[in-house]
């Protein structure tokens, strides 16, 4: 049977160990935990244009993390000093990929700053530092209850996952119609979803490709997001 087409947006790197010239890039663990879950990843090119048009060979969507979206783009006048690896052109393209796959019902699985760039295109918000090194999330795993009843209990197949987070931003305001479905103990929003979606949708804070290769509860998201690509195609 083919393997359902899953888009995922490369990443800006300004150098490789491989290359001479500044690259394109998608995480490995992100990749390969796609193609044990029976997709066929694709990177897609960040670009200006018709991206709704670009998704529409697609059969689903991951969107990964990344660094931080520029404040602006959620409405803040000022810059904290933390924010770090903003792009203009990345931000662009990603914002249109998630309003593109909600708009289309493309199976939408969101990762990190992925979460974030959902939110922020539902009208949401993030709060861009969460106060240092004593209270981000960098180098941690840490459990967090999910929702019973959601799309991400579901594919996880647990009530509560231990999770691989990276980041020193969250959700602040919640865009429109995004429900909670999983939160850190210290309050972060963890995961997210949009009951009524026209496709498939969830979204997590943390990195489920850190320890997918030896977690099933991990690699159930991308399971998920193949199984409803399959479905949808």
């Amino acid at each position: 049977m083919t393997r359902p087409l899953i888009a995922v947006p490369a990443r800006f790197s300004a150098t490789t160990s491989a290359l001479r010239h500044a690259a394109e890039v998608s995480a490995r663990a992100l990749i390969e935990a796609v193609w044990r879950a029976g997709g066929e990843p694709a990177g897609i090119h960040p670009a200006s244009g018709d991206v709704a048009a670009r998704l529409a060979r697609f059969d689903g969507v991951l969107l990964p993390g990344g660094g931080d979206l520029a404040p602006y783009r959620y409405g803040a006048a000022d810059v904290h000093d933390s924010v770090y690896d903003v792009d203009d052109l990345q931000d662009a393209f990603d914002l249109q990929v998630a309003q593109s796959a909600l708009d289309l019902g493309v199976p939408l699985l969101a990762v990190c700053r992925g979460m974030q760039v959902v939110n922020v295109v539902l009208g949401g918000t993030l709060e861009q530092d969460m106060g240092g090194p004593e209270r981000e999330h960098r180098h941690v795993v840490h459990p967090v209850p999910i929702r019973p009843g959601t799309l991400l209990e579901q594919a996880a197949g647990t009530e509560k996952a231990d999770a691989s987070c990276f980041h020193h931003q969250r959700v602040e305001r919640l865009g429109e119609g995004l429900t909670v479905t999983a939160r850190a103990a210290d309050g972060t929003v963890e995961g997210l979803e949009l009951p009524g979606a026209k496709g498939w949708f969830t979204a997590v804070q943390w990195h489920p490709e850190d320890t997918a290769h030896q977690d099933p509860a991990q690699q159930g998201l991308f399971d998920a997001l193949v199984r409803a690509a399959r479905e949808r195609r």
